[in-house]
């Protein structure tokens, strides 16, 4: 566990410098740097997605899973997890603050970048394989080097989106805690086209963030997120043919 607790401690580290600079930051800036940081996320999105071993797979995955995810509102669940998470955080200090238009856009921005952070830091094969590694081998350079290229994303999205960028830490610690601990077990069953068609997947979703960071299209990323899950099971059943 000691990899995925260094990986969290990078993302809020990350997010802290994130947000100290955004307060120093005009809003013109702060357009700036989000632009960068949907550009970015776009070519490392694309550098997964085009993994794939199967077109057909990519393609039905994202159809079927974005098809459930919405039937089950996994990005309104996501979303109002980050509100709540929030909603205790202010409770817990005490300070009341009246309702108005600006406040109710930041609560959507905690929100926000919440669950984007938590898909970005959480869908790909350096997550997967980084967690079985630590968990089988007590290798710790796969989660390490991910932990550096997260904490400079955390950078870039508290800059541009804020403090709920920090709270995807505990994303990371849930997720891949349980693929560290399980690694023993769901090891053997984890083949290299079943790896890559995941990674390719969260590739898509990826870039589905980036494209929301650029302001080209509003996305509920979050409810593609079960066509991860559905590549898997679609390498599943193609083994048998």
């Amino acid at each position: 566990m000691l990899a995925v607790f260094v990986n969290c401690t990078t993302v809020i580290l990350g997010s802290l410098i994130g947000i100290l600079f955004a307060r120093k930051i005009t809003k013109e800036l702060s357009q700036i740097i989000q632009t960068a940081a949907g550009i970015v996320t776009v070519v490392i999105g694309f550098q997964a997605a085009f993994q794939y071993k199967s077109i057909v797979i990519l393609t039905l995955s994202l159809i079927t899973g974005g098809l459930l995810g919405t039937w089950w509102d996994w990005d309104g669940k996501i979303l109002g997890l980050g509100k709540l998470i929030e909603h205790l955080l202010e409770k817990k200090s005490s300070v009341k603050k009246e309702k108005t238009a600006e406040s109710e856009k930041n609560d959507w921005n905690f929100a926000y970048a919440f669950l984007n952070s938590s898909v970005l830091f959480c869908v790909g094969a350096m997550a997967i394989l980084g967690s079985f590694k630590a968990g089988i081998e007590k290798d710790y350079t796969i989660i390490f080097t991910k932990s550096i290229l997260d904490g400079f994303m955390a950078i870039t999205f508290a800059s541009a989106m804020g403090p709920g960028t920090a709270f995807s830490s505990i994303s990371i610690l849930i997720y891949q805690g349980l693929l560290t601990l399980l690694s023993g077990v769901i090891n053997p069953y984890i083949t290299d086209t079943m790896l890559a068609e995941m990674n390719a997947t969260g590739g898509a979703l990826i870039i589905m963030i980036g494209i929301n960071l650029l302001g080209l299209k509003k996305i509920k990323t979050a409810n593609y997120l079960p066509a991860v899950l559905l590549a898997v099971l679609m390498v599943i059943i193609k083994g048998f043919f």
